[in-house]
């Protein structure tokens, strides 16, 4: 079986039905991820649960240290990520209370944002031109289905930079691009994942539309979280049935992105980055 991680996002910290469930403390050369990683296994699977923003959510977007969330992912044997993450609606047709499982993104984070692992002596370009991996898109869609759950697949989900919300002239720009939804944290994952050779999805819950609706200046703060509350209880359900077909998969479509990825001469690779990066560069440097 395959080793699942999840991330989970606003209002989701545990998953149903794991068993032999331990809190794991990883140590990483990036620092410390956003909380003590929970590993279990779920009909079988393992799999791997880590809160975006830290039980009790305290810690900002712009603040997740996502390069130590990934790596210890990695270190702790993951093969392929489900991100669980509340975003708003760009578009009439998709709803509050909906799923959306983009197939693209589009970056509007600010340059403080870490989103590679090669730095400091080592180049690494990994393609991107399909951030997600189709194969637990899938996986995902067809749970909803089979849940009879609104879900639309493909789309591109606009990562903006936060805390703040976009303004009504920024969010009817993304409207004019063809975003589908907006959030603030699951592109720099997806390019990590995509380093880390973990295979990597989203699923989106929508909370509400983005300001550019009319409806905007009437949605209260309970609102969301009503809606917010909805999504998680599905998004649990969802994650019981994805888990244990994605963990069914013999090999990921990512498992070999690094291949011929590694620009820097190894032989000038500095020893401390060999090191740091061994769990993600080890099998192209011996």
């Amino acid at each position: 079986m395959a080793t699942i991680g999840v991330i989970g996002g606003s209002g989701l910290y545990e998953i149903q039905g794991i068993k032999d469930v331990k809190e794991v403390e990883v140590k990483t050369p990036f620092g410390d991820p956003s909380d003590k990683l929970v590993t279990g296994v779920l009909e079988g699977t393992p799999v791997v649960f880590l809160p975006r923003h830290g039980q009790g959510h305290r810690i900002s977007p712009t603040e997740i240290n996502n390069r130590a969330n990934i790596w210890a992912m990695k270190k702790l044997g993951v093969q392929a990520i489900i991100s669980i993450s509340a975003v708003g609606s760009l578009k009439l047709q998709i709803k509050p209370t909906d799923f959306v499982i983009p197939d693209q993104f589009i970056d509007r984070t600010a340059p403080r944002r870490h989103t590679t692992f090669f730095t400091d002596g080592i180049v690494a370009h990994v393609a991107l031109a399909e951030p997600i991996s189709e194969e637990i898109a899938d996986i995902l869609y067809e749970a909803c289905e089979e849940l009879d759950l609104t879900a639309h697949k493909n789309g591109t989900y606009l990562n903006m930079e936060g805390p703040q919300f976009s303004t009504k002239a920024e969010s009817n720009l993304y409207r004019s691009w063809g975003c589908d939804i907006i959030g603030m944290t699951n592109l720099p994952e997806a390019k990590l994942a995509r380093e880390a050779e973990i295979s990597y999805a989203t699923l989106a819950a929508v909370t509400d539309y983005d300001c550019w609706h009319h409806s905007h200046g009437s949605v209260t703060v309970e609102m969301i979280i009503e809606y917010l509350a909805k999504n998680v209880e599905h998004a649990k359900k969802i994650l019981q049935i994805a888990i244990p077909k994605a963990g069914k998969k013999k090999k990921f479509s990512a498992a070999d992105a690094l291949k011929n990825c590694i620009m820097t001469d190894l032989k000038l690779i500095p020893d401390q980055k060999k090191k740091d990066l061994e769990i993600i560069i080890g099998k192209y440097i011996k």
